[in-house]
């Protein structure tokens, strides 16, 4: 979507001598370049990755002295969830630092 430089109107796509150009509907504004040209130019952008397959693996929890119900590992991760009401205690999860296994602890 573009804007008109001169009254700040969406300009809309309409057809002029075989080209689909931006016309402005309130001041006639006209962009130079095809519209087909400008909606190529966005779409041929490079996406961006946000997390990699390498930061996905790192944990920024921080970890506690837990015993895993499951391997026996004596570290976790943990979290806090309030998962009931607002006048009751919050839920403790944990997450082994080992098997990953996932248990909570109510308070």
């Amino acid at each position: 979507m573009q804007f008109c430089p001169n009254c700040g109107m969406t300009l809309v796509p309409t057809k002029k001598d075989n080209k689909i150009i931006l016309v402005c509907p309130k001041c006639n504004y006209e962009t130079k370049r095809a519209a087909k040209e400008i909606s190529k130019i966005k779409h041929d952008k490079e996406k961006i990755v946000v997390i990699g397959k390498t930061e996905e693996k790192v944990r920024t929890l921080p970890k506690t002295s837990a015993v895993c119900p499951k391997c026996g590992h004596s570290e976790a991760f943990y979290w806090l969830v309030q998962t009931r009401g607002a006048d009751e205690s919050s839920t403790q999860f944990f997450r082994c630092t080992r098997c990953s296994s996932t248990w909570r602890e109510t308070s």
